[in-house]
């Protein structure tokens, strides 16, 4: 039994077809999965082995080296709080207690009832704004305990959907390649001329000298 929908698989066959070799649309399927499912699961990563014909082993192996992959059900909403430099001088430790209070949970655990994750972060590149979170990989910037329970509290109430779909969604707007500007699935090693799209460059009829 498949575990990628109708319609997802039909996408992940339509990504395949944009790589010249297949194991490269490996990251983009397994977003596909995540999205699918709000994590990646075995059932996943064996399917997506056919599919760009490698082993399970190997998806495996490139899921677990990105964070933003998880192999474990997360909540709706995982909530990474920054706890380096700019952000632990400016206050992280404290917004994290604050938040696992708020939460019920510890770092790294999920609420009961499925809605929120609590993680600590790495440096999330947005130091002049610390102390910073990200909400499903959505910035929120200078988040102090009050400015955390109204986020809080707008997520649960579903005021901020628009904004924040549910984890594993990179986006909602799909990638549209106009059939003039497709490059197509040919291997590098059999192209010899430019893009389509590239104008060569006119020839100003000069001679050597």
């Amino acid at each position: 039994m498949s575990f990628f929908t109708e319609e997802n698989r039909t996408l992940a066959r339509e990504i395949i077809g944009r790589y010249p070799k297949r194991r490269s649309a490996m990251i983009p399927l397994l977003h596909v999965a995540q999205a699918q499912a709000g994590w990646v699961t075995e059932d996943a990563m064996v399917e997506i082995a056919e599919l760009v014909d490698t082993t399970p082993a190997e998806v495996l192996g490139t899921c677990s080296f990105y964070e933003m992959f998880k192999r474990e059900p997360v909540g709706k909403y995982l909530v990474n709080i920054c706890a380096t430099m700019s952000c632990a001088l400016a206050g992280a430790a404290e917004l994290m207690e604050h938040a696992e209070e708020r939460l019920g949970v510890r770092a790294g655990g999920t609420t009961p009832d499925g809605l929120f994750t609590l993680a600590s972060a790495e440096c999330q590149a947005a130091c002049t704004e610390a102390p910073c979170l990200q909400v499903n990989y959505r910035y929120r910037y200078r988040v102090n305990a009050d400015g955390f329970d109204q986020l809080v509290d707008d997520l649960a109430a579903g005021a901020l959907d628009d904004e924040i779909p549910p984890h594993g969604v990179t986006a909602r707007v799909r990638q549209h390649i106009p059939a003039g500007r497709a490059v197509g699935a040919v291997p590098p090693e059999a192209v010899n001329e430019p893009p389509v799209w590239m104008a060569a460059p006119a020839s100003n009829g000069a001679g050597s000298a």
